[in-house]
């Protein structure tokens, strides 16, 4: 199940959980749409995977399934992970 974090890793832009500005790579990851096309230009900085939008979960499970309340933030900051 997805952790549904709560904000973008680059610019800690709140990320609710029914947000759909929210992307993920393949680990989760998460970042804004904004941060992840203009300043990451696709690419996960952890990874080097892509990035597609995260599903929203719906209303009645986030109860039963609660979004993450643990904040993640680059402290090196962000930038593309650039091929060798």
């Amino acid at each position: 199940m997805l952790e549904l974090r709560p904000n973008c890793e680059c610019c800690d832009r709140d990320l609710p959980p029914d947000s759909e500005e929210a992307m993920i790579c393949t680990f989760e990851c998460t970042f804004c749409a904004d941060c992840a096309d203009t300043v990451l230009d696709g690419v996960c900085p952890n990874c080097g995977g892509d990035f597609v939008r995260r599903p929203i979960r719906p209303l009645a499970l986030l109860a039963k399934y609660p979004a993450s309340t643990k904040r993640v933030l680059k402290a090196e900051g962000c930038a593309p992970v650039r091929a060798a």
